[in-house]
């Protein structure tokens, strides 16, 4: 199936299943992984598709580790093919060159800084300064862990949203999703107190924030009733349904909403990449957002892949992006579990594969505009 029918069909179902208004944005979000460090080892966490550093260092890639002795791991790792070490992203001119280079050739605009936990950046400020010079409006995903120290600072370079990850409301749920090596309670609930103290800070600096939550099915809905009790209205809830839990999950969120009085009000669909999101408002004004993965291919890249089918496949091509190369030099990926596709960046903006990514972009939001 072609970008343009693939994009018509999304149109035809989002309008025929639910009768709401569609709102389309053109994806111009480049995702950075800034620092591989973290506090947390969870059981789940793909790690932006490289290697954990701490479990590496020394090793060439045929010889790197998915599942080290730091009890952190990289899930996709054992087969992407990644062949570099990432480092810590450091705010000089090569970080800002890189940043305009990909800013010129793809037309972006925001930048998503990612891990590793972003909040342990000893210089985080700063990479959000450059950025702010590079002509980006600077997001941040995090678990929270030392947001309370550093985000007043942040706010003040023009740190624009946080997405705070929560993988657990009480210290039990949290040490579950954690190596064995970490599931203890006492420190898990450090780290959740940590989390609330760091969204505190965040809305009393004015930076806009929302909470991602996976619901693997209904059992779950208890920590999603905890997570709009105990935390200000003023941060938007996204509901992401488990892709190894299939239609169980999905069920399980649509119930979830319904408990909680969710009136769907629009879908926001990003043209280019494989998310997309259903809002909902509860009697209280509160807004929540169920977040989809949507079936988005690169017409050449992946259609040969071997992958790309209905299991492998779990995101799509979700957009692109940036890390930093121990060997030296920044790098362009398209892909966690693709991680041979990436390649320098001056070679990068040059190459079929940003053209591919150009193309695929501009058809689907012409065919979704047209919603």
């Amino acid at each position: 199936m072609s970008t343009r029918s693939t994009a018509a069909a999304l149109s035809a179902r989002l309008v025929d299943t639910m009768g709401l208004p569609v709102r389309v944005e053109l994806d111009r979000t480049l995702r950075v992984k800034v620092i591989d460090a973290c506090g947390m080892a969870c059981t789940f966490c793909h790690n932006e598709g490289t290697p954990v550093v701490t479990d590496n260092l020394g090793r060439s890639p045929r010889d790197f580790d998915a599942a080290g002795r730091s009890g952190r791991v990289s899930i996709y790792l054992a087969s992407n093919g990644a062949r570099f070490l990432p480092a810590t992203v450091a705010p000089d001119e090569e970080f800002v060159s890189a940043l305009c280079t990909l800013r010129d050739a793809l037309s972006l605009d925001e930048l998503h800084l990612t891990g590793g936990e972003p909040s342990l950046h000893p210089r985080l400020a700063e990479v959000i300064r450059a950025a702010g010079r590079a002509g980006f409006r600077v997001c941040m995903t995090s678990n929270g862990e030392n947001g309370a120290r550093v985000l007043a600072g942040c706010a003040r370079e023009g740190l624009d949203r946080v997405n705070f990850s929560i993988f657990g409301t009480t210290a039990n749920e949290l040490a579950q999703v954690q190596h064995a090596r970490f599931a203890d309670e006492r420190r898990a609930e450090r780290k959740i107190q940590a989390l609330r103290d760091a969204v505190q800070v965040a809305l009393a600096a004015g930076i806009r924030v929302s909470a991602n939550i996976v619901v693997p099915d209904y059992s779950h809905a208890p920590r999603v009733r905890r997570l709009l009790r105990d935390f200000s209205p003023a941060l938007s809830v996204r509901l992401l349904n488990s892709l190894h839990d299939g239609a169980g999950s999905i069920d399980a969120i649509e119930r979830i909403l319904s408990d909680v009085g969710g009136t769907a009000v629009e879908h926001r669909v990003t043209a280019g990449v494989s998310g997309w999101r259903t809002a909902y408002r509860t009697p209280t004004g509160r807004e929540l957002l169920f977040k989809k993965i949507r079936r988005v291919r690169l017409l050449e890249t992946c259609i040969g892949c071997r992958f790309n089918n209905d299991t492998d496949c779990e995101e799509g091509f979700y957009g692109v992006r940036l890390y930093r190369d121990r060997q030296g030099g920044y790098q362009v990926g398209v892909c966690i579990q693709r991680m041979d596709l990436c390649m320098p960046v001056s070679r990068f903006v040059q190459s079929s594969l940003c053209q591919e990514v150009i193309t695929l972009r501009d058809a689907e939001y012409g065919q979704l505009s047209l919603v």
